[in-house]
């Protein structure tokens, strides 16, 4: 009997296992500290018992032409990368995975990663620096009540003196943002401001002022982003530059909602009671 139930849990927890999620952490190359977030990231996909993560390490400098991680073993790819443009075939393989129906998901300086690769511009929908200009193009501008595109001439990517700052959210209706407030307080971050890129099918989740007197642009700015990519699904967050701002609540429960979404087109995780509202940041224990 009892080597029956010890068989009979084994099963049922390599049942378990099977039924997660498969999320793939990209890192290795950053201007960013990514062996600081990396672990902070897996920490907070494993938070909700939904997704089983790996992390590929990117080699650096261009010994990153040999690495060629097998994306259609996962659900959902998490990029944390800054760095080296990745080979050609695992361009194409990335390219297969998202636009036959992988989730991808752009966290902070991943959207300054690859100005020069097409595909991935369109993935992302904005990027900054990288030589980013009007070429690349349009900024989304917060006119009337609807995102619009500004193609005026300049720079796409900056970001002023980092502070807390509130995230309004434009599409309550969506899977990532159904049950969050209208307006929430996100920690200490950089808030990018002045993104451009192809902008194609766009739907802007949240945005945050980007005040003047802490070097911004003094328009509401695009931070959390949901774009098709053929069959796949994109969640591109702005947020997460440091220890700070991946310590957040409404971070972690953004970059959660999101990835389960980009992975299956549906959320079933709960809005957790010590969400944030628009009067005060919360950090993650």
């Amino acid at each position: 009997m009892k080597t029956f139930l010890l068989a009979s849990l084994a099963l049922t927890l390599a049942a378990s296992a099977a039924d997660k999620i498969k999320v793939l952490i990209v890192d290795g190359q950053n201007n960013h500290d990514w062996k600081m977030t990396t672990p902070v990231l897996k920490a907070i996909m494993e938070e909700p018992g939904i997704f089983a993560v790996e992390v590929s390490t990117a080699p650096g400098g261009a010994a990153v032409e040999a690495w060629q991680p097998k994306f259609s073993d996962y659900a959902v790819v998490i990029s944390n990368y800054n760095g080296h443009l990745w080979s050609a075939a695992t361009q194409e393989a990335f390219e297969k995975f998202v636009s036959g129906g992988g989730g991808f998901v752009s966290v902070h300086a991943a959207d300054n990663a690859f100005p020069e690769w097409k595909a991935y511009n369109e993935m992302i929908g904005v990027g900054g620096w990288g030589g980013r200009n009007e070429k690349s193009g349009p900024y989304l501008r917060l006119r009337e009540g609807k995102w619009t595109f500004d193609t005026t001439p300049g720079g796409g990517g900056s970001h002023g003196s980092q502070h807390e700052f509130v995230l309004n959210n434009h599409a309550p209706a969506h899977p990532v943002m159904a049950g969050l407030p209208t307006a929430f307080m996100h920690r200490q971050d950089e808030l990018y401001n002045r993104l451009r890129g192809p902008a194609k099918d766009v739907t802007v989740l949240a945005s945050a002022m980007s005040p003047k007197d802490k070097g911004g642009s003094g328009e509401e700015e695009p931070l959390l982003m949901a774009i098709p990519f053929g069959k796949g699904r994109v969640f591109h967050t702005a947020l997460g530059h440091g220890a700070e701002a991946v310590h957040c609540v409404a971070f972690a429960v953004t970059l959660q909602r999101g990835a389960e979404w980009a992975a299956t087109g549906k959320v079933t995780q709960k809005v957790p009671a010590d969400f944030p509202d628009d009067k005060a940041s919360k950090a993650r224990p």
